[in-house]
């Protein structure tokens, strides 16, 4: 999968050298609704995994309410993966644990088991 990331990364570098542009703006200039936004979350995802879920752990966790589905499929998917790596990019990012938010925005053992993925206590 690291391999057609790579790809990816080299095809988005050759569109910008054709067009004039970064693949980022042409979908900013030509999509809207959820094709944009869906476009968009796969160009930012190719170019930083990191920083992508971060990001994505960061919105499910801000302003009131907890979009659990998130949390959870990021957490657990990501748990054998890179989870290490994107908690490190999450403190850098906001200057936070990822483990101390998750904490502080759940309860009970859905929190247990979250910070039991995440490597906590």
């Amino acid at each position: 999968a690291h391999e057609s990331y790579e790809q990816l990364r080299l095809v988005f570098d050759e569109y910008k050298n054709i067009s004039g542009r970064t693949l980022e703006q042409a979908i900013k200039d030509e999509l809207s609704g959820p094709l944009h936004d869906a476009m968009m979350a796969v160009v930012q995802c190719v170019q930083n995994p990191l920083t992508f879920y971060a990001k994505q752990l960061h919105n499910a966790m801000a302003g009131i309410g907890t979009k659990d589905s998130t949390l959870i499929r990021i957490i657990v998917s990501r748990s054998e993966i890179d989870l290490g790596n994107i908690k490190k990019e999450y403190e850098r990012l906001y200057g936070k644990t990822l483990e101390s938010v998750v904490k502080s925005e759940t309860s009970g053992d859905y929190k247990k088991a979250l910070v039991a993925l995440i490597g906590g206590p």
